[in-house]
C-alpha cells in the first residue's frame, strides 16, 4: 500500500520524458499467487534531452527478478531499484536500446483491485490511472504512447480464455495443460489503457459493419449462466457504434471489440482499447433482475466506454490534469446519445438532478477544485463529478455558443489534428477557435476556476415602450483554492412567455452578445433590452439548463405558475415546479425546527395533481414532476445549520398534504399506467412504470396503509415494479408485517443473485430513522455481505452514509463513529474505494452545531492515524482544512 504523503504533483512542473518508448512486448505467465511478467521495451533518448540523464521508471510494490540491456544482464552498479522506482544509468551513447525487465507479482493478494488482480477465479486488470506500475516498471503516464504486443500463458483448464488489447495474432497449445495467446494492438496507447483478462467465461457474439464496409466482430464475456442477460448491452453497443458514425463521423478501427463483465471492480467500467472491462452491474440485465434505471445506465455506460475509442484512446491526455479532456467530453457525447435514444428533456432533467445532487456540493465544499486542477496528491481522488459532469457541461456550453454545426467543425478538426496524440485543454479549445473564428479565451476560465456561479436576475417591463429590461449579475462564492473569483463567459437560454402561454419573440435584443434565445453574460453585471414585447412576459431563465449555475430570481408567484404550467422547454418547466416544491419544503423544515405547525401550500398540490393528470405530457416527465426534492436536496437549499430530523418530518408532512389532495388521481394512475403484455425496456414503457410507481408513493401516503404497496409487490412481474413497491413498504411502513414479509421474500427469492441483493442491502441501508444503524451493523454479519466486493460495500455502507440523512446523522454521533471504524479498516484493503466512500462526509460543516462537532471529531480521529493511504489522507486533510 502506498502510504507516503508528500508527493504533491503540480501542473506547472510538467516535463516530457527523457526517453521515447517505441514498443513494448509483454509476456505474462499467470499463476494464482505467483505471476511472472516479462517486458521487452524498445526505446530511444528524446532529441534534445540531457545525454547523461538516467532512465527512471515508476513501480508500485514490485519485486524485480531480472534486468537486461540489449540482451545483456545489467550489473548492479548501473541501476538502483526498490518497490517503487527503477533508475538505470550509463545508457548507450547513441540513445537507442532495448530494455528487458522481469517482475513477480501476486494477483490473489491484490485487494486494492489495481494493476493485475485475481478474484472469483478471474484474472483482470485495472490500470487507470496508475495501475500499470503495479505490473512492471514503466513510464506509467498518459503522454507515453507505444505499440503493445502481449503474450499470455496460463493453465488451459482454469483459464481457457486469454484476452488482451488489439487483434488476436496467435494461439498455441503448449502441452502439460498450458496454452498461450498473443495479441497485438497496432495503435499506440498509454499504459493506463492496457488490459488483460483470463479465466473461464462464456460469450455472446454479434457483428457490426462500419460505414466504410469493414466487418467488426463484437463479443461480450460474462460468467457462465448469465449470457442471456448481456443481450441489451450488445444492442446498446451496436446502437452506439451507428450513432457515433452518424453524429460525429467516428468509425471503429480494430477487427474486434470486446467487453468483459467482472463482479469485483472499483469503477463502473474502463475503456481499454478494444477490450473494455465492466463492472457486471453495468452489463447484465433482464426484467426479473434489472430495473428500468439499470437498463438506461447500461445503455449509457456501454456507449460512454465505446465513445472513448476516439475521445480518450485515439486522442488521450498529455497529463492527468487534462483528465476532463477525455472524461468530460465523453460524458457529453454519452448524454447526447442517451437523449437521442430516449426522451431528450427527461434525460436532461436527470442530468441536472445528478449535477445538483453531487457536483454542486463538491463545488461548494472542502473538496472543490477546477475542472482542470493545478495540483494533486493522489490522482484517483480527481475522478470526480467536477471533472466528469461539470466537464461535460463545459463542452455543452461550447456547443451552445457555437451552434451544432460549429461544434461539429471544431470537433472534426480536433480529431484530424490530434489523432494519435496526447494533448491539453488548450489544444481542444484551439480547434474550436480555428474552425469557427470564435475567441474562447474568456470562456476557458470555466476549466480553471472552481465554484458554482450564482446568477441574480432582475426584470423591468415598460408597457409604453413595449420593452423588457433584464439585468443579470454573476458572483462565484470563494472556494478553498481561491477567494476572489473572476466573471465567467456564461451562455443563458432565456424565454419570454406571454399571458396566453405562448413564447414571445423580441424584434431586437441589445446590451451584449446574443444568438436567438441565448444571452452571453461575460461581465459582473449586464442589462439586456428586449424590444417589441407587447405584454409583460414571464421570464424563463436558463432553459435546458444551458449553464451549470444557480439562478436567484425574485419572480412573482403568478409568473412562476405560468412557467410551471405553460413553458414549452420541459427542462425549465420541471425546474420551476421543482423550485416551487423546494420552497415549500424548506419553509416546512424551518417550521419544524422552530416548533411551529407546518403550513403546506394548496397551490403546489393543485399544480402537481394537474401535472400528473396532463396526458399531453409524457409519463416519464410527469413522474419526475411528482417526485419531490429529497431530504438531501432540501438540506443543500437550506445550506447551513441543517437538522436532518426536522427535514425528514417536514417532507413527510408536505407529501401527505399533496397525497391527500390528489388521492383519487394517484390511485387511478397506479392502475392506468400498468403495462399490459410482455415487459419492454423501451423509454415509453419505462416512463409508464415510472409514473405508476411515483403515484404509488403518494397513493400509499394518502391511504396511510401498506395494503396497496403490498399488493403491488405481490403482483409485480418485473424488477422495476417489485423494487419500487418494496421500497415504499420498507421506507414508508418500516416495521410493518407487510414490509418485513416483502423484505424477507426478496432476500429469499434472490439469494443467488448478487446484483439484486445489492438492491436489497441498499433498500435496508436507506430506511429513515436512527434504528437503521443497528440493522446495518447486523447486515455486515450477513453471509451475503462481502467486504472485498466494492458493489456490496457501496450498496450497504455507501448507501447508508450518503443516502440516509436521519440514520447516518444520528444526534448521538453513532453513525459517524461506525463509519469511521469501517473507513479505517477498509483503507488497508482497498484505498481507492475507501477514499470515495469518505466523500459522503464532505458537507459535514453544513450540519447544525452538535452534529457538526461529532462529525468533525470522527474525521479527526481518522486523520490522527499515521498509516493512512495517500488516497484517504488527501480526502480527510482537505475536509479538515475547510
Amino acid at each position: 500500500m502506498r502510504t507516503d504523503t508528500n508527493r504533491t504533483v503540480y501542473l506547472k512542473d510538467y516535463q516530457p520524458t527523457d526517453f521515447i518508448i517505441e514498443s513494448i512486448d509483454l509476456v505474462f505467465d499467470l499463476g494464482e499467487t505467483l505471476t511472472t511478467v516479462g517486458s521487452e521495451i524498445r526505446m530511444h533518448r528524446r532529441p534534445g534531452a540531457d545525454p547523461a540523464a538516467p532512465l527512471v521508471f515508476a513501480g508500485d510494490g514490485l519485486a524485480l527478478s531480472g534486468l537486461a540491456l540489449d540482451g545483456k544482464p545489467l550489473l548492479p552498479e548501473r541501476y538502483d531499484c526498490d518497490a517503487s522506482t527503477l533508475t538505470i544509468r550509463d545508457l548507450p551513447e547513441d540513445g537507442s536500446f532495448t530494455l528487458t525487465i522481469k517482475t513477480r507479482i501476486n494477483p490473489s493478494a491484490n485487494s486494492e483491485l489495481l494493476g493485475l488482480y485475481r478474484t472469483s477465479g478471474i484474472y483482470s486488470t485495472q490500470c487507470e490511472a496508475e495501475g500499470f506500475r503495479r505490473i512492471t516498471y514503466f513510464y506509467d503516464r498518459p503522454d507515453v504512447l507505444a505499440v503493445y504486443t502481449v503474450t499470455i500463458i496460463a493453465d488451459k483448464q482454469s483459464c481457457p480464455l486469454l484476452l488482451s488489447n488489439g487483434n488476436l495474432v496467435e494461439e498455441q497449445d503448449l502441452g502439460d495443460g498450458r496454452h498461450m495467446a498473443k495479441w497485438h494492438d497496432p495503435f499506440k496507447k498509454p499504459s493506463y489503457l492496457f488490459a488483460l483478462v483470463a479465466g473461464d467465461l462464456t460469450m455472446i457474439e454479434d457483428s457490426f459493419t462500419t460505414m466504410s464496409g469493414r466487418h467488426v466482430a463484437l463479443r461480450i464475456y460474462v460468467e457462465h449462466g448469465k449470457a442471456a442477460r448481456a443481450g441489451y448491452a450488445m444492442d446498446s453497443l451496436k446502437r452506439a457504434m451507428k450513432w457515433d458514425e452518424e453524429r460525429f463521423g467516428r468509425e471503429y478501427d480494430l477487427d474486434i471489440f470486446m467487453i468483459v463483465a467482472v463482479s469485483d471492480f472499483n469503477m463502473g467500467a474502463m475503456e481499454n482499447k478494444g477490450l473494455n472491462i465492466f463492472n457486471d452491474r453495468l452489463i447484465l440485465a433482464d426484467p426479473e433482475t434489472a430495473t428500468d434505471d439499470d437498463y438506461a445506465r447500461i445503455e449509457a455506460v456501454v456507449a460512454h466506454e465505446y465513445f472513448h475509442n476516439w475521445t480518450g484512446n485515439r486522442i488521450t491526455c498529455r497529463d492527468w490534469f487534462q483528465l476532463s479532456l477525455k472524461e468530460g467530453l465523453t460524458v457529453y457525447r454519452e448524454h447526447e446519445f442517451s437523449a437521442d435514444q430516449r426522451s431528450r428533456p427527461v434525460v436532461r432533467v436527470d442530468e441536472v438532478k445528478f449535477l445538483r445532487a453531487h457536483q454542486f456540493p463538491e463545488d461548494g465544499g472542502p473538496l472543490a477544485h477546477p475542472v482542470r486542477p493545478t495540483q494533486y496528491l493522489e490522482i484517483d481522488n480527481f475522478y470526480t463529478t467536477t471533472v466528469y459532469e461539470k466537464g461535460s457541461e463545459v463542452s455543452r456550453m461550447i456547443a451552445t455558443l457555437l451552434g451544432p454545426d460549429g461544434f461539429r467543425k471544431g470537433l472534426d478538426l480536433f480529431f484530424e489534428r490530434h489523432d494519435g496524440g496526447a494533448v491539453t485543454i488548450e489544444d481542444y479549445l484551439k480547434c474550436f477557435e480555428d474552425a469557427t473564428g470564435h475567441d474562447l479565451t474568456h470562456f476557458a476560465l470555466w476549466y480553471h476556476q472552481a465554484g458554482t456561479p450564482v446568477i441574480s436576475v432582475a426584470s423591468f417591463y415598460d408597457e409604453r415602450k413595449q420593452q423588457l429590461k433584464l439585468t443579470l449579475s454573476q458572483t462565484t462564492p470563494p472556494t478553498p483554492d481561491e477567494k476572489i473569483k473572476k466573471p465567467l463567459h456564461i451562455p443563458l437560454r432565456v424565454g419570454l412567455i406571454g399571458p396566453n402561454g405562448a413564447d414571445m419573440a423580441p424584434t431586437a435584443i441589445t446590451g451584449g452578445e446574443s444568438r436567438k434565445d441565448v444571452l452571453e453574460l461575460t461581465k459582473d453585471e449586464q442589462t439586456f433590452v428586449f424590444e417589441g414585447i407587447g405584454a409583460r412576459p414571464a421570464v424563463s431563465v436558463n432553459r435546458d439548463f444551458s449553464a451549470p449555475v444557480k439562478i436567484r430570481f425574485d419572480q412573482s408567484r403568478e409568473d412562476r405558475l405560468r412557467i410551471a404550467g405553460a413553458e414549452r422547454d420541459l427542462v425549465a418547466r420541471w425546474d420551476t415546479v421543482n423550485a416551487l416544491a423546494l420552497e415549500v419544503l424548506v419553509k416546512a423544515a424551518e417550521d419544524v425546527k422552530a416548533g411551529r405547525p407546518v403550513t403546506t401550500d394548496p397551490a403546489l398540490s393543485d399544480l402537481l395533481v394537474a401535472t400528473a393528470e396532463d396526458t399531453a405530457l409524457e409519463p416519464a416527465f410527469r413522474a419526475l414532476a411528482l417526485t419531490l426534492p429529497g431530504e438531501l436536496d432540501i438540506g443543500r437549499e437550506i445550506g447551513a445549520d441543517i437538522d436532518p430530523d426536522a427535514i425528514h418530518l417536514a417532507r413527510n408532512t408536505v407529501i401527505e398534504a399533496i397525497a391527500e389532495a390528489g388521492a383519487d388521481s394517484f390511485a387511478q394512475l397506479t392502475g392506468d399506467m400498468a403495462n399490459g403484455g410482455a415487459f419492454s425496456p423501451d423509454a415509453q414503457s419505462a416512463g409508464r412504470r415510472a409514473l405508476r410507481n411515483a403515484a404509488l408513493v403518494l397513493a400509499a401516503a394518502a391511504e396511510k396503509s401498506p395494503r396497496r404497496a403490498s399488493q403491488a409487490y405481490e403482483s409485480a412481474d418485473n424488477m422495476t415494479d417489485m423494487l419500487a413497491a418494496m421500497r415504499v413498504l420498507a421506507h414508508q411502513f418500516a416495521g410493518s408485517a407487510e414490509a418485513e414479509n416483502a423484505l424477507a421474500d426478496f432476500r429469499r427469492r434472490f439469494a443467488g443473485e448478487p446484483l439484486v441483493l445489492d438492491k436489497w442491502f441498499s433498500t435496508l441501508a436507506t430506511v429513515p430513522g436512527e434504528n437503521t444503524l443497528e440493522r446495518v451493523t447486523k447486515l455486515m454479519g450477513d453471509e451475503a455481505f462481502d467486504e472485498g466486493n466494492p458493489n456490496r460495500v457501496r450498496a450497504l455502507i455507501g448507501a447508508f452514509a450518503s443516502s440516509n440523512p436521519t440514520g447516518f446523522n444520528r444526534p448521538d454521533g453513532a453513525g459517524y463513529a461506525f463509519f469511521a471504524d469501517f473507513i479505517l479498516t477498509s483503507d488497508k484493503r482497498n484505498a481507492t474505494l475507501t477514499a470515495r466512500l469518505m466523500t459522503a462526509m464532505r458537507s459535514f460543516e453544513a450540519l447544525e452545531p452538535s452534529r457538526r462537532a461529532l462529525a468533525r471529531e470522527q474525521i479527526e480521529r481518522i486523520a490522527a492515524h499515521d498509516d493512512l493511504s495517500r488516497n484517504l489522507r488527501d480526502i480527510v486533510d482537505r475536509m479538515l482544512k475547510s
